[in-house]
């Protein structure tokens, strides 16, 4: 198998990912791995797609529906490390993990989270501190990794 050649050209590099000059704003990654599927981690991820489509503001391709100029990125993954209490919804660059969420929450965490950058406090488990922050948890539990 042949390894392509590497790309250079930045101009030829947008046409082949149109992503990279898009005003992408947040990537929102809904697990649907085995134990959130479980947990109705697939009607999530729909009620996330239909929302933010119906906002005009997921990116993607015009022929799928989808705004070429969008500002939020919705990706399908395996897992974002606690399934046991899922669905499981993580959103960058803020860091927020949310836990137990269920297709019903979606509008509230578009509305509040996406658009107005408030965090939805009775579904987010953690926040990953950004760069130059520190954030401490409420929590006293020991934390393993």
């Amino acid at each position: 198998m042949a390894i392509p050649d590497f790309i250079e050209n930045f101009e030829e590099l947008c046409d082949l990912a149109p992503v990279a000059t898009a005003p992408i704003r947040h990537h929102v990654f809904v697990c649907t791995g085995k134990s959130c599927s479980a947990r109705d981690s697939a009607e999530v991820r729909d009620a996330f797609e239909r929302e933010l489509t119906t906002r005009g503001i997921l990116f993607g391709k015009a022929a799928k529906g989808k705004n070429p100029k969008g500002s939020v990125i919705l990706t399908e993954c395996a897992s974002v490390g606690f399934c046991a209490i899922g669905a499981a919804v993580m959103i960058y660059p803020d860091g927020v993990w949310y836990a137990q969420v269920r297709s019903s929450d979606v509008p509230e965490i578009i509305e509040e989270h996406l658009m107005n950058g408030r965090v939805v406090k009775r579904l987010a488990l953690m926040k990953v501190p950004a760069e130059g922050e520190v954030h401490q948890s409420e929590s006293t539990a020991e934390w393993e990794t």
